[in-house]
């Protein structure tokens, strides 16, 4: 029995990069052999095994077969004969292909180190054409690697290609989607996940709303980088340049969709495009079951963007109005997140990276001074539910006046 570090640690190390999490694989075992050795089996469709002591993850070394189409669609082989070099064939990456001895030694039969020092994601065998998911996982690395000068080889964008020529990308599910894409988006640039997809036609199989934006112009006076698609990258790009959550770079992504259904005699004008966006992004959200913090950030982002741009021109009643909308009182987090991402559509614009946004410190104060609003008080002043809604929003609006210093 030998056993080998291999996949993303070999590679990270090889970068340079910090390692969060080793796997190994076991060459000559069996899964009694493991179970013996005290080693908690744990997989589901092939043998995988967790240490003991350190819980890491052991795999069996395996092969395995393409048997119908999609993701599932796999026969695996875990052996004691299965060799180590069949093991790394199964890979998706050569970078990803490489594996350590216990004494250090590198086996690399794939070259995969070679394309580390070239900076190049490249596919191991033809194999890679037989699982729709490795399209996403390579964009996400291209997300990953960008800022390292990574580029797709040739070859490989070829290959994804005609995955998606053949209809093999159309068999994604949607758990997998998300998975990679949420993924993704948490890369330090998102945008190139995007633009690996739309390289390659992916995108308008697994995001058509998003790969719709593309060639749709804005007014330049407002969006000196003109093409929506572009926009909304930088946008996304900016989310991830501050490090925001998850669900305020989701709600980046989606914030224009229905900008993609502006008729083209209206451009480059796009009017009520917030309310097309919002049944775009439910739609969307429905198909790849999107997680609902995810979602409903979203679904404000895509509504109220606009009018939280125009903040400083808005009236009192009329934040409150908004505050009220995007629930706000009962959601402040959410609400900051809202504003976050408000942000970053603001600043991911060309040249307007650094542009003060003082709609966000606005829109905050106001939060917090009808937040302070003792609705129970006045509530107990009233009896009808009707005139207490009532002065409750009248109470709110005079407060964020006195917060702001506007006018009566």
């Amino acid at each position: 029995m030998k056993i080998y570090s291999v996949g993303g640690a070999v590679r990270d190390e090889l970068l340079g990069l910090p390692v969060a999490d080793r796997d190994y694989v076991v060459i000559g075992a069996t899964p009694e052999q493991m179970v013996a050795l005290g080693y908690k089996p744990v997989g589901k469709d092939f043998p995988v095994f967790l240490h003991p002591q350190t819980h890491e993850e052991y795999a069996l070394a395996r092969t395995e077969r393409k048997t119908a189409r999609g993701y599932h669609g796999f026969a695996f082989h875990a052996a004691p004969d299965v060799t180590l070099e069949q093991d790394l064939a199964r890979r998706d990456l050569t970078i990803n292909a490489i594996a350590k001895a216990e004494d250090g030694t590198l086996i690399d039969p794939y070259h995969g180190a070679a394309d580390i020092q070239a900076r190049v994601l490249r596919h191991v065998s033809e194999a890679f054409a037989e699982d729709p998911v490795r399209i996403l996982r390579l964009a996400r690395f291209a997300a990953r690697f960008a800022s390292l000068g990574f580029t797709i080889a040739d070859e490989t964008l070829q290959l994804m290609r005609g995955m998606v020529a053949n209809g093999e990308a159309d068999a994604l599910v949607a758990e997998r989607v998300w998975q990679e894409l949420s993924r993704g988006l948490m890369e330090a640039k998102p945008s190139r996940l995007f633009e690996t997809l739309r390289g390659c036609g992916a995108l308008a199989r697994v995001l058509p709303e998003v790969d719709a934006l593309w060639g749709v112009p804005q007014t330049a006076a407002h969006h000196p980088e003109v093409d929506t698609g572009v926009h909304v990258m930088m946008v996304v790009d900016y989310a991830a340049s501050q490090h925001y959550a998850l669900d305020v770079r989701f709600a980046a992504l989606t914030h224009d969709l229905g900008k993609g259904t502006t008729p083209r005699e209206e451009w480059p004008r796009h009017i009520a495009h917030e309310e097309r966006s919002v049944g775009l992004v439910a739609a969307l959200c429905e198909r790849l079951r999107v997680p609902a913090e995810c979602r409903d950030l979203a679904l404000v982002m895509a509504k109220q963007h606009g009018n939280i741009h125009r903040a400083a021109e808005l009236r009192p009643a009329t934040i409150v109005q908004i505050l009220q909308s995007a629930d706000a009182f009962r959601k402040p987090e959410r609400f900051a997140h809202l504003l976050q991402a408000c942000e970053s559509d603001a600043r991911g614009r060309l040249g307007f990276g650094d542009r003060p946004y003082p709609q966000a410190e606005r829109m905050a104060v106001a939060l917090k001074a009808a937040a302070a609003v003792d609705a129970g008080a006045i509530a107990k002043q009233h009896s009808e539910p009707t005139r207490i809604k009532e002065a409750i929003h009248q109470a709110r609006v005079a407060a964020v006046r006195v917060a702001l210093r506007e006018p009566e």
